[in-house]
């Protein structure tokens, strides 16, 4: 029995030091390797923000976009080291990597003192979480926010202390002036105080924080975010113009629940523990802890399910939904912690290691991508054609915005709705489409077909998959362009450039 007991302690030491590695080298897979790619169309957005900066007037047909205090820290990064892409990523993997620690403190203290490498590993099985830590967008900087705030709240309803107290408003208020769809996570908050608050008087629910206490600094939270109320409310009015996506479905919101996690942790523990007989002994999860975990992870997606239907404007778009993936994961490690022994964690967090590494790491790819538009690619093989400066490129812009009034054919291409030509350029003449086909982009084309492209030699398009393949369609079956072939044709991810030449004479 001691040699059985001296075993099984050596070998959690062992891999008690082989998880840093382990989370090293997940890091380096999953969240370093893509950060080289090409950027995709909102981090291009990005680039246009950071050099054109928030008062452009072409950010007009897209207000919302540069509302966030984001933007400071890839104009910082982009001043200290350069434009590229991994430049503009790394803000994210560095509010990524902080995330992630102060998800493994919160795991530590609302389900087990031991449950921090599960947790940390269980949030990288989630893609959505390692695709923020590789992407030039508010939304890994939104998590840490988030993250941050609760950590500050918890540790104030332990304590009482005000420095807890502040940090908490402080975080809180800016989460709101990182993205303004990140406001059902205000709920989290107020359920998670109230549950505390309430439970007071109990032993499990003990905080030495009274209620005009809390009211004072929940006021204080409420001012500080009054400002964005109320640009937040001025944006909404144009809500509709900028919806990418439909009316979520019951599915829909069943698959942002990430519930194939918390079977297969919650499931695997208790297949091991019904294998080797174990015998749980983690301390029971407090009702606070159970609320702030569940708030966590239902009230962002349930709150933009409904917003969504009651208002007809859908923002049930999964970007949007990232702030709840930590809760996900935490709620799968709660699943799991009712069947795993205190000793069993470490070698637990290892095999969910190994496992996360080797189903998420792209192994088909020596270099995986960050997204599947390689828009730097396609430029590429624009430039390798040998085009010169005359040349027809026909560009249809990659932004939902760019539709009458606000397109128009004389539209500067300097403009946001099409940054994409500045961050990748190319030679040639570039002629701006919309982003969806309209009587006034038929008739532009038109004109463009009978008088430059029918005396050209030949002329290519560029952009989106779907709305090349539409524009191909289109100009092949124009009378001006008969017989012309456009047999080059590349994709590359969502993107695609096809090459038309005329025929020989």
């Amino acid at each position: 029995m001691t040699t059985g007991t001296t075993g099984l302690s050596g070998r959690s030491r062992f891999l008690g030091a082989c998880l840093p590695l382990l989370l090293l080298l997940s890091i380096a897979r999953l969240w370093l390797m893509p950060m080289r790619s090409s950027l995709w169309v909102d981090e291009m957005g990005t680039v246009f923000v950071v050099r054109q900066g928030p008062d452009d007037p072409s950010l007009r047909v897209a207000p919302q976009v540069p509302e966030s205090i984001y933007y400071l820290l890839p104009r910082g990064a982009e001043a200290l080291l350069g434009f590229s892409e991994v430049t503009y990523r790394l803000p994210s993997l560095l509010a990524m990597a902080a995330a992630l620690f102060l998800i493994a403190r919160l795991a530590t203290r609302l389900i087990h003192p031991q449950a921090g490498w599960f947790a940390a590993f269980a949030c990288m099985a989630l893609r959505g979480i390692d695709y923020q830590a590789a992407d030039a967008r508010p939304y890994g900087l939104g998590t840490l926010v988030a993250c941050a705030s609760l950590w500050f709240l918890v540790r104030w309803l332990d304590c009482g202390g005000w420095r807890d107290a502040l940090l908490f408003v402080v975080f809180a208020a800016l989460l709101w002036r990182v993205q303004l769809i990140f406001w059902p996570f205000y709920l989290v908050f107020g359920i998670y105080a109230l549950v505390r608050l309430a439970r007071r008087g109990t032993p499990v629910g003990e905080t030495p924080v009274g209620m005009s206490r809390a009211a004072l600094v929940f006021a204080l939270l409420a001012l500080a975010l009054l400002p964005v109320a109320i640009k937040a409310l001025a944006l909404y009015r144009q809500a509709g113009g900028h919806v990418i996506v439909a009316l979520p479905s019951a599915r829909d919101l069943v698959l942002s629940l990430k519930l194939g996690l918390i079977a297969v942790c919650g499931a695997g523990a208790w297949l091991l523990s019904r294998v080797f007989r174990w015998r749980p002994d983690s301390p029971t999860v407090s009702r606070s802890s159970f609320s702030l975990l569940l708030a966590w992870w239902l009230c962002p997606p349930f709150c933009l399910f409904g917003f969504s239907w009651l208002t007809g404007h859908s923002v049930f778009v999964a970007r949007y939904l990232w702030l709840a993936l930590p809760g996900g994961a935490l709620v799968a490690v709660l699943a799991a912690s009712r069947f795993i022994p205190a000793a069993q964690w470490t070698p637990l967090a290892a095999a969910l290691g190994v496992g996360v590494l080797l189903w998420n790491g792209q192994w088909d790819h020596v270099w995986p991508p960050h997204h599947n538009s390689d828009w730097r690619g396609a430029a590429r093989t624009i430039q390798e054609l040998g085009m010169g400066p005359e040349t027809p490129v026909i560009c249809p812009s990659p932004f939902i915005e760019a539709k009458p009034p606000a397109w128009r054919p004389e539209y500067p291409l300097s403009g946001f709705l099409y940054t994409h030509l500045s961050v990748y350029p190319f030679p040639g003449r570039i002629y701006p489409l919309p982003f969806e086909d309209s009587p006034e982009a038929e008739e532009f084309a038109g004109r463009l077909a009978g008088q430059v492209l029918a005396v050209s030699k030949r002329f290519v398009l560029y952009g989106g998959q779907g709305q090349v393949g539409f524009w191909r369609d289109w100009f092949r079956a124009r009378p001006e362009l008969a017989g012309w072939s456009n047999e080059q044709s590349r994709t590359f991810g969502d993107v695609e450039v096809v090459v038309f030449e005329k025929p020989a004479r």
